[in-house]
């Protein structure tokens, strides 16, 4: 693994110490172990955890450093929703360690997996929320309180914005990670209009060392969510908003 992440980090130029190398190790033999009893990830070789898991997830890292210049403070706050195994939160949160991390799912088990994991890589600043999007997004505890919200592959675009635009602040932004997506990306203008945001950028790119395509869509929140959105649990994915 740790000729891996060596050369794929300097590619995607989010350069790795090896302290940020022993807890990639760490993590992926917690999730290898964890596997076992229940359902986390199908890819569980060294290479493929490293590259579509630690690698895929950091492609966003230059983002979250440009909100840090932006807002001209290190501890952004960054919602992920929908983290499943933790990505991209946790290894965002090894490399930006200063940043304030809340991890978002809705079923508990994977919650107690991902305590387990940030306890054991000593991450502190790290808030799990054990919730689906739709309900977590009306609690005022959590609306409009992040700098940032992401997703990796969670749902379509216009069903991902409005899981994850209700949780950004009015100047933050909902940075989501897709395959290639120019459809999506069309189909989800009425949302992203919708829900009081702007597309800012979209950037695609191959994910090094594999044949896969990515795109990061950087949607930047001009304006407050209208309160009916997100809708109840269950309707943004039955009926999206194109």
């Amino acid at each position: 693994m740790t000729p891996v992440l060596e050369e794929a980090s300097k590619v995607i130029e989010v350069p790795l110490d090896a302290e940020h190398i022993n807890s990639f190790r760490k993590y992926a033999e917690l999730l290898r172990e964890k596997n076992k009893v229940m359902n986390l990830t199908n890819i569980t070789d060294d290479t493929g955890i490293a590259m579509r898991h630690f690698i895929d997830s950091l492609t966003i890292v230059s983002y979250i450093r440009d909100e840090q210049k932006k807002q001209g403070r290190s501890d952004i706050s960054l919602i992920d929703v929908g983290t499943g195994a933790g990505f991209p939160g946790i290894p965002l949160k090894v490399v930006i360690p200063d940043m304030r991390l809340t991890l978002m799912d809705s079923l508990n088990k994977r919650i107690g997996f991902l305590r387990e994991v940030s306890d054991a890589l000593e991450l502190d600043k790290v808030d799990l929320i054990h919730s689906r999007a739709e309900d977590a997004g009306k609690n005022k505890k959590y609306r409009e309180m992040y700098d940032i919200a992401t997703a990796r592959a969670v749902a379509a675009l216009p069903v991902l914005c409005e899981y994850c635009m209700p949780f950004v602040k009015v100047g933050g932004v909902f940075v989501a990670m897709k395959g290639h997506s120019e459809e999506e990306i069309r189909d989800a203008k009425k949302a992203v209009a919708l829900l009081g945001g702007t597309i800012e950028k979209v950037d695609n790119f191959t994910l090094p060392g594999t044949d896969m395509n990515r795109s990061v869509i950087v949607i930047r929140k001009l304006r407050h969510t209208p309160a009916q959105y997100p809708r109840q649990a269950g309707k943004p994915s039955k009926d999206p908003l194109v």
